[in-house]
């Protein structure tokens, strides 16, 4: 089930321009286990687990991911997907967008068949993703460390189809997220999930904003987490 990769190699700087199109990835790992989290949730899913990540956010579960990963040749990524038979496939990281190549596995996925998402964390630009894709993106709250990195001109590039998910560690954070998706119109564009950091934010008290505030947002669960799966 689990494709482990040993955490070696690096990856030019992000910001570094690609000298030549690329058929590989850096990969951290490919599993088959239970979709935990965004409107799929619930769902038997193959998951993509691409290495490297720009951010740093405290409450990160995948660090892991930070560094290292083995390149392999977007195929060999493919021929792996296909073996395990499910039709779901999501790209993460670490933070998927920081390789270029990532488009190529995408639109070859949404090729052959596959329903294809991306988590992303909104800190790169996604206009370019594949518009056959569909697109979980991260806005950072204070919480997070990180929320100087938030893209807002991504907003105008989400659909009704993709998802905006806002991880909440506290307060401060909850009122963060609903003056931003107000006045960035992220309810008008896709939904939106309100996700609390496990084992520091109780899920009944996340719960107890959203119905005051009667904001029409999901309450996202990491499900996966109760399950003790990936």
């Amino acid at each position: 089930m689990d494709f482990k990769t040993p955490q070696t190699g690096e990856l030019p700087p992000p910001e570094a321009p690609m000298r030549e199109r690329r058929s590989w990835l850096r990969l951290t790992e490919i599993f088959y286990s239970i979709q935990g989290e965004s409107s799929y949730s619930g769902m038997p899913c193959t998951f993509v687990r691409l290495s490297r990540c720009n951010l740093r956010c405290t409450w990160c579960d995948t660090t892991y991911s930070f560094n290292g990963g083995e390149k392999v040749e977007i195929e060999a990524i493919i021929a792996h997907v296909e073996s395990l038979g499910c039709k779901l496939v999501e790209i993460t990281g670490g933070e998927p967008l920081l390789q270029p190549a990532v488009h190529d596995l995408m639109s070859q996925l949404c090729d052959r068949g596959y329903e294809v998402l991306i988590e992303t964390s909104g800190s790169l630009d996604i206009s370019t993703i594949d518009a056959r894709v569909h697109v979980i993106m991260d806005l950072k709250a204070p919480g997070s460390g990180e929320v100087d990195k938030n893209r807002f001109e991504n907003i105008a590039h989400l659909r009704a189809k993709d998802e905006v998910k806002i991880v909440i560690a506290d307060r401060v954070d909850y009122d963060w997220a609903v003056a931003s998706v107000r006045e960035h119109g992220v309810l008008e564009r896709c939904p939106v999930i309100f996700s609390p950091v496990h084992g520091q934010m109780p899920a009944p008290q996340l719960a107890a904003w959203i119905l005051e505030e009667k904001l029409p947002v999901r309450l996202g669960l990491q499900i996966h987490k109760f399950l003790g799966v990936e």
